[in-house]
Order: structure tokens, then C-alpha cells, then sequence
């Protein structure tokens, strides 16, 4: 029965990212969800009790994974600037990804407090990964650069994200270029 439900509730999760992925928050909805899995209406709500709660589960499932891309991107990189290159071109990479892009989706306005907290310190993790690459590159506020470092690079998701006029590997190397240039101490 367990296994059963595990099964469900990764089917659900699955069905609510193509959802967002296609159509976004509006086309999140149980019904969507339980015509996608093959379930009751009524069933859903048995796994999740909100919208929110849908993606909160989705950001505490994949944000990890996408994190270990990026540490595995920097753990290859060998030098602290290639290790910088390394962390803006895989989260750029990964915009491309279903499960980035149902994420995105949503706006964090939807979800509770709690949701929200759980977001900024998943994405906090994220930034500690590049601290000491900064510092290594002699930057006076590597913790400072790094936030600042992130923001490029959420600018840049939200560019590609967006459709922009520019193909995406322009704004990936617009990325990378000014991350490596802009983060110097």
C-alpha cells in the first residue's frame, strides 16, 4: 500500500510539472492533475491540499537535484573562475529542464510563508556553493559577490525563461561574461 501511494504521489508530482511546464499556474488545477494520473478528483486532495502544497513538494523533490548538477559542474571545473563559468552555465542549462521550468512557473507569492522560507534557503544553499570560489578569486565580500553573482544569473533564467529576443546561449554567454568580468575583487 505504501509503495502504491509513493507511486501516486510521484505521478501527480510528474503530471502537475508538465502542467506548469505547458500552461502554467493557471493550468495547475486538481481536476488537470486527476485527468492527467487517472485518479478521483476527490483523490488528489488525499496527497495535496493545495496548489501551493503541489509545489512546494516539487521544489523540495527537484531543487536538490538541480543543486547536484551544479556542485558536480563546479567539482569539475579547476580553477575558481572555471568553477564560476561552471555554476552560471548549468543553472542556465538547466531553464530547459521540465522541472526548472514548471517551478518557475508558479510565483512564490502563491505559496504560504513556510513554502516561501523553504525556497530562500534552498536557493541559499545554491549560493554558499560559489562562496569560496569567489573568495578564492581574492573578492573582498565573496558571500556578498555571490548573492549579487546569483541575481545575474536569476535575470538571466527569467530572460530566457521569458522568450527572449536573443537565442538563449547569447544570454548564457552575456551571463557568463559578466559574471566572470563583474565578480574580480
Amino acid at each position: 500500500m505504501a509503495e502504491h501511494r509513493s507511486m501516486q504521489r510521484a505521478a501527480l508530482l510528474d503530471a502537475a510539472r508538465s502542467l506548469l511546464s505547458e500552461g502554467g499556474t493557471e493550468a495547475l488545477t486538481f481536476p488537470a492533475l486527476a485527468e492527467r494520473t487517472g485518479l478521483a478528483r476527490s483523490s488528489v486532495y488525499e496527497y495535496f491540499r493545495s496548489r501551493a502544497a503541489v509545489v512546494e513538494e516539487l521544489c523540495q523533490v527537484d531543487f536538490p537535484l538541480w543543486a547536484a548538477e551544479v556542485s558536480a559542474a563546479m567539482e569539475r571545473a579547476s580553477s575558481p573562475e572555471d568553477k564560476v563559468e561552471a555554476y552560471v552555465r548549468r543553472q542556465l542549462a538547466l531553464v530547459g529542464d521540465r522541472r526548472h521550468r514548471a517551478v518557475v512557473a508558479i510565483s512564490a507569492s502563491e505559496l504560504d510563508a513556510g513554502a516561501r522560507e523553504k525556497i530562500r534557503a534552498a536557493h541559499g544553499g545554491l549560493v554558499a556553493m560559489i562562496v569560496e570560489a569567489l573568495g578564492e578569486m581574492g573578492h573582498g565580500e565573496p558571500r556578498l559577490a555571490a548573492m549579487l553573482l546569483q541575481g545575474v544569473v536569476d535575470a538571466a533564467v527569467r530572460r530566457i525563461e521569458l522568450g527572449a529576443a536573443e537565442d538563449p546561449s547569447v544570454i548564457t554567454e552575456a551571463a557568463v561574461g559578466m559574471a566572470l568580468r563583474g565578480v574580480r575583487g
